[in-house]
Parts: C-alpha cells; sequence; structure tokens
C-alpha cells in the first residue's frame, strides 16, 4: 500500500470518528442554520445583541438539561422540570411577598433552590426507594407543581422587585448576559463530575447496568436520589434565572421546558438508553433549541409548527442514536 493511500485510509478514518460523534454533527448543524439566517434576514440576526439572545435564551434550557442529562444517563427520565421551575420561584416570591419589610436576598435564593432540590428529592425516593416508574413518578410531580405553584400565586404572576440576585437572569457583565456565563459554568461543572469523580462514573455504571453495578458495591438508590436532587435543583436555579429575567414569579413560566430540555440533552448527544453521553454536548443541544426558536420567531414560524419541528427534530436524534447502537452491536 502506497503513503498516498495510507493518508487517505487515515483521514478517512478521522473523518469517520468525527462524523460518529453526534456533537460534531449537532455543531454542523448550528452553522448550517447560522449561515442560512444571515443570508435570509442579514438585518437582524447576525448581530451581537441578537446573537446574546439566542444565547441567554438557551441558558434556561442547557442548565436543566445537565440535570436531566445526569438523570437519562442513570437510566431515569425527569418529566418535572418545567412545573418544578416555576414552583421553585413561585415559593421563593410568595414567601417574600409575604414578610412585610421583604426578605433578604440570600434567603430568597436558598428557598429557591431547596425548593427545586426538595421536589428532586421527592422524584428519587419514589424511584429509589418506592420503585416507581421514572416517567410515572415525574409526571405526578408535574402536576403537583404546577398546583402548588397555582395555589401560591392564584394564577396572577407575583412581582419581585429587583436585588442581587436579579442579576443571574437579568444581569450583565460588559455585553455578555450574566445568565450565559452561569450556563456555561453549570455545564463545566457537570461535565466535571461526570468524568472525574466517582460519583458521577457511578452514574454511568447504574444507567449501563443496575444490577452489576449494584453487585459491584455501588450505592444505586443513593445515586438515582442523588441525580433526580440534582436535577431539581437546577430547575430552580433556571426559575431563579426567569424571575430575575422578567421580575417577577408565575405559575406557567416553565411551561412546556420539559420538552426542550429533554430535546437539549437527547440533540447534545445523551443516549435515552442510558450509560451513556457527554454533559458538555447539551450546551449544542440547547444552542439549537434556542436557534431554532429564534428562526421560528425571525421567519414567522406558526406555534403549531414550532412544536412540530422540535418533535421531529427529538424523533431524529433518538433514531441517530439508535442507529448508531445497532451498528456498534454488529
Amino acid at each position: 500500500m502506497s503513503d498516498k493511500q495510507v493518508t487517505k485510509l487515515k483521514k478517512d478514518s478521522l473523518i469517520a470518528k468525527i462524523f460518529a460523534k453526534q456533537e460534531a454533527i449537532v455543531a454542523l448543524v448550528i452553522i448550517a442554520i447560522a449561515v442560512f439566517l444571515i443570508f435570509k434576514r442579514p438585518d437582524a440576526f447576525p448581530t451581537s445583541r441578537n446573537i446574546f439572545n439566542v444565547l441567554r435564551q438557551s441558558a434556561v434550557y442547557a442548565i436543566m438539561a445537565v440535570g436531566m442529562g445526569l438523570v437519562i444517563v442513570a437510566g431515569g427520565i425527569d418529566l418535572s422540570v418545567g412545573s418544578v421551575l416555576a414552583f421553585s420561584c413561585c415559593l421563593g416570591a410568595y414567601v417574600n411577598a409575604s414578610v412585610e419589610s421583604g426578605l433578604p436576598a440570600i434567603l430568597v435564593l436558598l428557598i429557591i433552590l431547596a425548593a427545586g432540590a426538595f421536589a428532586g428529592l421527592l422524584n428519587g425516593l419514589m424511584v429509589a426507594k418506592i420503585g416507581l416508574p421514572p416517567f410515572i413518578a415525574t409526571m405526578g410531580m408535574l402536576s403537583i407543581g404546577e398546583g402548588v405553584a397555582l395555589m401560591l400565586t392564584n394564577g396572577t404572576p407575583i412581582r419581585y422587585e429587583k436585588t442581587w440576585i436579579s442579576a443571574f437572569g437579568g444581569g450583565y457583565i460588559g455585553p455578555v448576559p450574566l445568565s450565559v456565563i452561569v450556563m456555561f459554568v453549570t455545564v463545566a461543572l457537570g461535565f466535571l463530575f461526570a468524568k472525574y469523580t466517582v460519583s458521577g462514573r457511578n452514574v454511568y455504571a447504574v444507567g449501563n447496568n443496575p444490577r452489576a453495578a449494584k453487585l459491584s458495591g455501588i450505592n444505586t438508590d443513593g445515586i438515582l436520589i442523588m441525580v433526580y436532587i440534582i436535577s431539581g435543583a437546577l430547575s430552580g436555579l433556571a426559575g431563579l434565572m426567569m424571575m430575575g429575567q422578567l421580575n417577577a414569579a408565575g405559575p406557567n413560566y416553565g411551561s412546556g421546558y420539559e420538552l426542550d430540555t429533554i430535546a437539549s440533552a437527547v440533540i447534545g448527544g445523551i443516549s435515552m438508553a442510558g450509560g451513556e453521553g457527554n454533559i458538555l454536548g447539551v450546551i449544542l443541544g440547547a444552542i439549537l433549541i434556542g436557534l431554532l426558536r429564534n428562526m421560528f420567531a425571525m421567519l414567522a414560524v406558526s406555534g403549531y409548527w414550532q412544536t412540530i419541528i422540535i418533535g421531529l427534530v427529538i424523533i431524529v436524534s433518538v433514531a441517530i442514536d439508535c442507529i448508531r447502537k445497532k451498528k456498534q452491536a454488529k
């Protein structure tokens, strides 16, 4: 075999390895959509303000997708993230409004994060200790969270005057929204936790084979409870960001976000079969969802079609993952 043939084989092998990763495909799709919008709407899309708006919208999806990704890797699913987002920020705003002079901002922050973590704890206990299927347990929590948020607010958003915690949703460092920085930090911490800590590696072991993980001495129940707590706490953080951005907490703030959050995780390469996926990929999935939403707005796409297209994107992403697994099994 000649040197040219060897070089060509190595090049083809490298290209094949790159395209075998879903993250690379998603990155190319993002670039393709961006190029399309640059030519289609050169007056609106390529502006720094619009790009940061896309990233700010993606931040909420990405932050919740880190928790969702860990839950899916562990073999579960969390349908309650949207209602937990609404419930946690509504509880914080409600308690703050109930005190005549208001609560210190740090207490509001802790209430919101603790409320999200508590909802996640309940999800984890129902799945790990009671043995409820994750779909049923978290769907029930979705309904409970929505109901509690409506009860706290009477269906009307509760005003929250700006404090320093409002910066998480509406603050800027120079031209960069603080929420975008929080997104990158959260995804980086999620990646480091999943890849370089014992507990993070155990999440993958539980998702791959729960029985084998248990026999090897891993506390599988504890791992499941932990990932649901993380998912709940990050939903609370997303609620804090939305409250800071809108200066209010409403019962419908997280409505439908479970779909976009699952989409962000799955599109980013998290396998629905569990035990596989790179947490860093969720940021690409979230940016793709945010970019699609931005494109829909710019091209005046009907809300009905938006829902259909997002659903198709999820199906295609899962289908690609299934096809790849079948090829690997051969």
